[in-house]
C-alpha cells in the first residue's frame, strides 16, 4: 500500500476504484467501503481510499490508519480539507478529482456521502453524471448496530461513557493507542507496581477517564493489564493526558519501546485520592478487577 499526501502528488495511470470520507477510525460501517472497492482491484484497476483530513479529534491516529489498512488497498489518499477543496463546485470535483485525476472507473460511498461547495454534491448527482462520465456508482447502506446507524460520532458518545465494550462492538476490534514509553516519577516501582506511561498523540481521543481492564503489547507478546487512562490527580497537577498501565508478569524494562494499549472494559472513573497509601490499597483492588476479568473472558 502507498500512502499520498493530496492526490496532486502521485499521477495514476490506471483505472480506480474509489472509496471518499473522513474515516476518522475504522468502524463496521467504513470496512464496508474498503471492502467492496478491494472487489474491483485488479491488474488493470487499483483500489484508492480518500480520507479527508478534517484537523479534528479523532478516533484513529494516521499510523493506526496505515496498520489497519495495510495489505488491503493499494493507495491511501491522506486528503487535507483545504480552502480550495471546501469551495470547489460539486461538478468539478467529479470532473477534475474523480475523473480527471483518480480516473475512478468505480466509485463507492455511503448513503450520506456530500462533497463540492456547500456539500451541494450528493449520491444522486453521482448517479447522474456516472454514465456520461464513465464509472459505476455504488452506494453503500449503513451498518447498524441494535438499530442504530454505526458512526463515529456514536463511537465518541460510547467512549466518553467509558463504554469501550460497546466501542469495540462497533469498530469489530479494539480500540487502542500506543506511544513510547516515558519515563515518569516512578511512584508505581516504589509502591510494587512499576507502571508504564504513554501518551496520545495529540488529537487522539481517550477513552473517560479512568482505569481499564487492558491488553497491551510489548515486543510482539500481548500481555494481560489494568491501565489509567486520564491526568493522574492525586500525584501531579500537570493536566498531561497519559495512559499509565501495570503489566501483568512482564519483568523487562520497556523505556523508551513503542507499545500498543487495547481497551477491554472499564472499571471506575479516575479519582483524587487524599494519600498514597489510599492510592495503593485501590491500585490492588484495581489488579484484582483486570485478573477476574482475564480469568472469565
Amino acid at each position: 500500500m502507498q500512502i499520498i499526501t493530496g492526490i496532486e502528488s502521485h499521477r495514476w495511470t490506471k483505472k480506480t476504484a474509489v472509496t471518499l470520507g473522513k474515516f476518522d477510525g475504522l468502524h463496521r460501517g467504513h470496512q464496508k467501503l474498503v471492502n467492496r472497492i478491494m472487489e474491483y482491484k485488479s491488474p488493470e484497476c487499483d483500489s484508492v481510499l480518500c480520507a479527508f483530513d478534517m484537523g479534528r479529534d479523532s478516533l484513529m491516529t494516521k499510523t493506526e490508519r496505515k496498520q489497519r489498512l495495510e495489505g488491503k488497498i493499494d493507495y491511501l489518499v491522506e486528503y487535507p480539507f483545504t480552502r480550495a477543496l471546501r469551495e470547489m463546485e460539486a461538478e468539478e470535483f467529479i470532473d477534475r478529482i474523480l475523473c480527471g485525476t483518480l480516473h475512478a472507473s468505480h466509485i463507492v460511498v455511503g448513503t450520506d456521502f456530500h462533497f463540492g461547495y456547500q456539500k451541494k454534491g450528493n449520491t444522486a448527482m453521482l448517479a447522474d453524471f456516472a454514465e456520461s462520465r464513465g464509472y459505476t456508482l455504488d452506494v453503500i447502506e449503513k451498518e447498524q448496530y441494535q438499530g442504530r446507524v454505526i458512526s463515529s460520532s456514536y463511537i465518541k458518545e460510547a467512549l466518553s461513557r467509558g463504554e469501550v465494550e460497546l466501542a469495540n462492538e462497533l469498530f469489530g476490534y479494539p480500540y487502542e493507542m500506543s506511544g513510547i514509553v516515558e519515563h515518569g516519577k516512578r511512584l508505581g516501582r516504589t509502591l510494587g507496581f512499576p507502571t508504564m506511561n504513554i501518551e496520545p498523540g495529540e488529537h487522539k481521543i481517550l477513552p473517560r477517564f479512568g482505569v481499564y481492564a487492558c491488553r497491551v503489547q510489548i515486543d510482539g507478546k500481548w500481555y494481560d493489564a489494568i491501565g489509567n487512562a486520564g491526568i493522574k490527580p492525586t500525584v501531579t497537577n500537570e493536566h498531561k493526558r497519559l495512559l499509565e498501565v501495570f503489566v501483568f508478569d512482564y519483568e523487562g524494562d520497556a523505556y523508551g519501546k513503542e507499545i500498543r494499549a487495547q481497551f477491554c472494559a472499564f472499571e471506575r472513573p479516575e479519582t483524587k485520592f487524599a494519600s498514597v497509601e489510599e492510592l495503593k490499597n485501590q491500585v490492588m483492588r484495581d489488579i484484582r478487577f483486570g485478573e477476574e476479568y482475564f480469568q472469565k473472558s
